[in-house]
């Protein structure tokens, strides 16, 4: 399971999906979790582009980077319906990267 969070710094998971700066990539592990950080720039990107555009950039870095879960503070309907139709669970959560990370593999282990 690959699980995309948004990040508002290093270790604390919050703010919005379709404007984050920056997103923590992560991947569950023997002994905890492989996190990559990536500077996405979503928040310039939103607003110089039309929707339909910003989501197809959007779902394709979810794709190439194999994405099954989205942990977030919040996003829009659009960007919700476009996971749904992409078969990604999407979770809202905010607090430290670790335990949030943690809660959402437990939940989406029940739905799997």
């Amino acid at each position: 399971m690959v699980v995309c969070a948004t990040i508002v710094d290093d270790n604390t998971v919050g703010g919005g999906f379709g404007k984050a700066q920056r997103v923590a990539i992560a991947r569950p592990e023997a002994d905890g979790w492989q996190i990559d950080r990536v500077d996405v720039r979503w928040d310039i990107a939103h607003d110089q582009v039309a929707d339909g555009l910003h989501h197809a950039n959007v779902a394709r870095f979810l794709r190439e980077q194999g994405v099954d879960v989205v942990v977030t503070g919040h996003m829009g309907g659009g960007m919700v319906k476009m996971l749904d139709s992409m078969k990604i669970k999407v979770f809202s959560g905010e607090g430290p990267l670790g335990e949030v990370l943690d809660a959402a593999a437990a939940e989406a282990g029940k739905g799997l």
